[in-house]
């Protein structure tokens, strides 16, 4: 996917857009189910309570189909991971992708940012992605590094935070979020763009589209099949301890002969906590 000079090997006629999707725990997890397992360090799955997919992703579907809808592009999803709800993960075909393509193996479980980036960008060089979308962040870890990562191991632009994204010829034009509204920017493709949810609500499967997501049947590729090298895999960052923070409350009543002596000694109480 390393971009010839100008972009040349855009596909005028039907351009092929990657959304880089990740299935989640879904953040909605009410607190009296979420529990962390601390033999493998990540959060356990709650009964009851299915995974989803990571929400900034149905974001950067969605600006891929509206892409789509203006051009007539064609929308792969692709996943890293293992243990796959396909219930789920076919939630953005269902809205509207074309294919989904699984790298699924055991292994892949509990990758870091950096060994998802070069799994994702392995995937990514065999379909040959002219534009690759992402979600700005995913809601587990919160930490925004892939696509930036992905960008740098592809060797191609990043356009990050963007509202809008569009495609003209053999470039790519967004509108970047920034502090005080946001900037246009363009980039010659391939490209990385990540998507923010100012880009609007992604849309609901149709009852058509859930009926063929069911019908699909995703391509599923090892790690053979993309000739990973195993020591790339090992993580780069330690994670020391994974744990919910305890929270303590204490209510103390301040009481007193009646409503002024009761507020006289609330303040002396509150200057003696030096709150006051």
């Amino acid at each position: 996917m390393t971009p010839p000079p100008g972009g040349a090997n855009f596909r005028a006629v039907t351009p092929r857009i990657v959304v880089c999707a990740k299935q989640v725990v879904d953040p909605e997890t009410p607190l009296s189910a979420f529990e962390i397992d601390p033999s493998l360090m990540r959060v356990a799955s709650a009964p009851g309570v299915p995974p989803v997919v990571n929400g900034f992703d149905e974001n950067a579907t969605e600006a891929a189909l509206r892409i789509k809808d203006a051009c007539g592009a064609h929308v792969i999803v692709l996943s890293v991971g293992s243990d796959f709800d396909l219930s789920v993960i076919k939630r953005p075909v269902s809205m509207g992708a074309d294919e989904l393509v699984l790298v699924d193996a055991p292994e892949l479980a509990s990758l870091d940012a950096m060994a998802t980036a070069y799994v994702l960008s392995r995937a990514l060089a065999r379909l040959e992605a002219d534009l690759v979308l992402c979600g700005r962040q995913a809601s587990d870890w919160d930490n925004a590094q892939v696509p930036l990562m992905l960008a740098e191991l592809l060797d191609v632009a990043c356009l990050p935070f963007v509202r809008d994204v569009s495609l003209d010829a053999a470039t790519v034009r967004a509108e970047r979020i920034t502090a005080s509204g946001y900037e246009e920017i363009e980039a010659d493709l391939p490209a990385v763009v990540t998507v923010s949810n100012e880009l609007g609500p992604p849309r609901y499967p149709t009852l058509r589209g859930i009926m063929d997501a069911g019908r699909k049947q995703p391509t599923v590729l090892a790690p053979g099949d993309l000739d990973l090298d195993p020591g790339r895999l090992a993580p780069t960052m330690g994670l020391e301890e994974l744990y919910v923070p305890a929270s303590r409350s204490v209510c103390e009543f301040i009481e007193g002969e009646d409503g002024a002596d009761a507020g006289r000694l609330l303040a002396l109480r509150l200057r003696e906590e030096g709150m006051i």
